[in-house]
């Protein structure tokens, strides 16, 4: 009897691009995708923070580099990957955030958000994908989008609009781009964790309210994002494109 063998979750072979990489989830990316075997280039604005966070992981034994990039920035963007391409798997961690009432949103601040979450994120997922169809290469593409791309919140109408915008181009990239071999997924974390979101959880009324709507009873950690991003990345996740892993701990649920 011949029985069905797991496929593999390593990447060993594979080039990996990771944006937001400097520190929170896109680090935590980046070290999961480098020790199941990828060769990571780290990417994100700021320079000393990349070489930090890449100096720790060739010391601990991975392949890693560092990229100095601005995804808001379309055009750099674009030539960025194109030298330094193909890349096997994407990770987009880049993001921001200006929470506030949707009757005081500035222009300013909506475009901030938009430019980087949602036009950066297309423009970027668009130039990894143009560099695998010109090497003939498959690949996986993936965004950390956020469970507001599901849901949505107070003083949260801009972030919850660009993720959900993610969302949508993300299936229809899905679409066009399966005949070539390209997934293209989101994974969509709850409250998580992170030296820049600590503050968030100084609240007490506002840590019990979101310990309340986490069904698991707590916010997440940058580890449990960690073995989505591998899941996704490997061949462990050959027939999943165009959709969205949730890591939120039941949040959606309701």
């Amino acid at each position: 009897m011949d029985l069905p063998r797991t496929p593999s979750f390593r990447l060993d072979g594979r080039r990996a691009l990771v944006t937001g990489a400097s520190s929170g989830i896109g680090l935590g990316c980046a070290v999961a995708l480098a020790e199941v075997g990828a060769h990571v280039v780290l990417a994100a604005r700021r320079a000393a923070m990349l070489d930090d966070a890449v100096r720790a992981m060739r010391d601990a034994g991975w392949s890693a580099e560092a990229l100095v990039l601005d995804v808001a920035d379309v055009a750099a963007t674009a030539a960025a990957v194109a030298a330094g391409g193909p890349f096997d798997v994407l990770v987009n961690s880049a993001g921001l955030a200006r929470h506030g009432a949707s009757l005081e949103t500035t222009e300013a601040d909506y475009d901030a958000v938009s430019a980087l979450n949602q036009k950066g994120a297309y423009f970027l997922a668009q130039a990894v994908a143009k560099g695998l169809v010109a090497a003939g290469r498959s690949g996986s593409l993936i965004t950390i989008s956020s469970q507001m791309a599901h849901v949505s919140g107070p003083e949260r109408a801009v972030y919850s609009g660009t993720k959900h915008g993610v969302e949508g181009f993300t299936k229809g990239m899905a679409i066009e781009w399966g005949r070539y071999g390209i997934r293209v997924n989101t994974i969509c974390p709850t409250f998580i964790r992170t030296a820049l979101t600590e503050s968030t959880f100084r609240n007490p009324d506002l840590l019990a309210w979101l310990e309340e709507k986490i069904k698991l009873g707590r916010v997440g950690r940058v580890e449990d994002i960690m073995g989505a991003v591998v899941f996704l990345a490997s061949d462990a996740s050959a027939l999943v494109t165009g959709t969205s892993l949730l890591v939120d701990g039941g949040w959606t649920a309701e």
